[in-house]
């Protein structure tokens, strides 16, 4: 199905051979695009019923066609079952909800990885490390599950299905340390990692917030939504939010959603307001009233002014 600027406009069925293109095949539709922005979604089908969506921000300024290419990805992991640390009610429901949310309402191509060991945790960045990115991309990583602080080693760590609960050397666990160094040298322009778990503010080695200064919501009024975007992501994107501080923090009550889940997904269903960008900043506003006061900032390298961005359809 080809979507332009959310109405169904018709349904491609076949392909052609493809010459020159450097694709095997293409499908061709006749679009009638309009002066300013046209955003144009493709929803294909495969035979095994799994679906891929690719949307294409299509500029029409004094005559001339201005395409912005930008991959929105997430990757999620959820674990609430453990081999001996003690089970938890929601991460695996709120990493699924907000993968819906995310793919449902602004475009993000998501994968979600559940009850994963600490290989099979760090197997599956590795393999984002290895994907190919434009510079636009983003790529937005999400952990829901245990996390632990050590205060002899005065580090932090993500806790796999399988970590000991008696591991004293910390070899069965993640340390923030090596998250980092993983995060930053995946080649994605743009990314955001959330910990939306127990003592994630220590992946700031000095607990460190970031502050934000902003402008009113007339900042950018007179750029077009593309101008915007563009601007948001001129500068390389190495941020992160967690769900508190050097502490423990809720898992919420059964079969609901962690308390930080709940503000993240009230964030991402306010679609970013009339210009239905939500920003950075903005996603942090959602959070910063709840009782485990969340933590942000930057690392690796990050560059000053940059961002991430939620561009809703």
């Amino acid at each position: 199905d080809i979507y332009l600027n959310d109405d169904l406009v018709g349904e491609a069925r076949g392909f052609k051979p493809a010459t020159g293109s450097g694709f095997d095949k293409v499908i061709e539709r006749d679009l009638t695009l309009t002066p300013g922005d046209n955003i144009v979604k493709v929803v294909a089908i495969s035979m095994d019923d799994v679906t891929t969506t690719d949307m294409r921000v299509l500029k029409v300024a004094g005559g001339e066609l201005v395409v912005s290419n930008r991959t929105d990805r997430a990757l999620l992991f959820g674990i609430d079952v453990y081999d001996e640390w003690s089970n938890l009610f929601n991460p695996v429901k709120d990493v699924e909800t907000i993968a819906e949310e995310l793919k449902n309402s602004y475009g993000f191509e998501t994968e979600v990885v559940l009850n994963a060991t600490t290989s099979e945790i760090m197997a599956k960045l590795r393999e984002y490390a290895k994907k190919s990115y434009q510079p636009n991309d983003q790529l937005l990583i999400f952990f829901a599950g245990h996390g632990q602080f050590d205060e002899i080693f005065t580090e932090g760590y993500l806790v796999g299905k399988d970590s000991k609960l008696d591991d004293p050397g910390k070899t069965s666990y993640i340390s923030h340390s090596t998250l980092r160094t993983v995060v930053n040298n995946i080649p994605s322009g743009h990314t955001l990692l959330t910990l939306d778990a127990c003592f994630g503010g220590t992946f700031d080695p000095l607990l460190a917030r970031s502050g934000s200064r902003g402008g009113g919501d007339d900042m950018y009024a007179d750029i077009t939504t593309s101008e915007f975007i563009e601007r948001k992501l001129r500068f390389k994107t190495r941020k992160y939010i967690t769900s508190g501080g050097k502490q423990y923090v809720a898992d919420g009550k059964p079969g609901g959603h962690s308390p930080f889940a709940r503000k993240f997904l009230q964030g991402l269903r306010g679609y970013g307001g009339a210009d239905k960008i939500l920003t950075l900043q903005e996603m942090y506003g959602y959070l910063l009233n709840l009782k485990m006061e969340p933590h942000a900032g930057e690392f690796g390298d990050n560059e000053p002014g940059s961002d991430f961005v939620f561009v809703a359809r």
